[in-house]
């Protein structure tokens, strides 16, 4: 029986890919590249945004950090707030945390923005532990902010009673590397086939099932 239960921020707890996809475009147009279709940008909401520019444009790695520098002057002033809450999240938190479930957050998303995010939708009170990847670039992938989370939640030595909750291949596959489950939910920013793909223990289609799986 799970104890504690770790939630990916974009695409699990909020949608957010306006303000994301707008982020991108923005430093895109500063690096002299014409990018008008925003849905096709959606593929950066879940993955370190450095892999993402480097994986989807070509960059080289200096060319990509300075593209993370461009897509925090438009995200830190107006993107993170491009933004809503999911439909029932407030009450699934809530019905959880009164239960006696530890929640986390576990976001590849720089902490600082997690930290803002959470606290602008007055949803910071249900979780014990929030965990992000740094400002500085360190503590990227998905898989050591999970195991980040655990440590601080005293879980490590009961991985069996943690599970994930995220939306991408990235939150199924960290949740792995850290040795724990993970629950997919499919309305968020990944394809059903790309998260059957990655192999969690469920998809559940929307936020009523997370009620329904969590006894």
């Amino acid at each position: 029986m799970y104890r504690a239960i770790l939630f990916d921020l974009d695409g699990t707890l909020t949608a957010s890919a306006e303000g994301i996809t707008k982020s991108v475009q923005y430093a895109l147009q500063k690096l002299g590249i014409e990018e008008p279709d925003l849905e096709k940008l959606e593929a950066f909401v879940g993955p370190p945004l450095l892999d993402q520019f480097m994986e989807a444009y070509g960059m080289d790695l200096e060319t990509a950090r300075q593209a993370v520098v461009y897509y925090r002057e438009r995200y830190s002033a107006q993107g993170m707030y491009e933004n809503q809450l999911y439909e029932g999240i407030r009450e699934l938190l809530q019905d959880l945390s009164s239960r006696g479930y530890l929640l986390g957050v576990a976001s590849s998303k720089g902490l600082m923005y997690v930290e803002q995010i959470l606290d602008y939708f007055q949803i910071s009170s249900f979780f014990t532990v929030i965990e992000g990847s740094r400002m500085d670039g360190s503590r990227l992938s998905k898989g050591n902010v999970i195991q980040e989370a655990l440590k601080k939640l005293n879980m490590e030595n009961r991985r069996d009673q943690a599970v994930m909750v995220g939306d991408r291949k990235y939150d199924i596959l960290g949740a792995r590397e850290a040795g724990i489950d993970c629950i997919a939910v499919s309305y968020g920013y990944g394809s059903v086939q790309e998260l059957e793909q990655a192999g969690p223990v469920m998809i559940v289609p929307g936020v009523d099932g997370l009620q329904r799986f969590f006894p």
